[in-house]
């Protein structure tokens, strides 16, 4: 609860300072319909941060398209019913919807149904 107290405080500073980032809907990063969808009961416990370091992207057509290529990894190799992270945060500074706020994630085993999953998309150590 701590962590995500900080989270909000974190992110509420942001919006006052910088302005809100902006969020890319399913269907602006051309996002397919999920199989199936469970419900997320909010508010969450707790929040996962995850970096997929390997592939980078810088413009909201280059994020984009990791962002679907990362989705059919999650439902074509991995059989899961849609990406795997409920946000994904792009190098280019948007924050591109995956499962959203209101559905249960599948990128933290035993921790999914009561935690949000944001991942960060490129390579944030150099």
């Amino acid at each position: 609860m701590l962590l995500l107290t900080l989270v909000m405080w974190l992110l509420a500073l942001c919006a006052v300072s910088l302005g809100c980032p902006s969020i890319v809907s399913r269907s602006q990063w051309g996002g397919r319909p999920p199989k199936n969808r469970v419900p997320l009961r909010t508010p969450v416990r707790y929040v996962v941060l995850h970096q997929r370091a390997g592939n980078r992207c810088f413009t909201p057509a280059s994020c984009s398209r990791l962002v679907r290529r990362i989705q059919n990894y999650h439902t074509f190799k991995k059989g899961w019913s849609d990406i795997a992270y409920n946000f994904l945060i792009g190098e280019d500074g948007r924050v591109y919807e995956g499962r959203g706020w209101s559905t249960v994630g599948a990128h933290a085993k035993n921790w999914n149904r009561i935690t949000l999953g944001f991942s960060f998309l490129g390579n944030f150590s150099t």
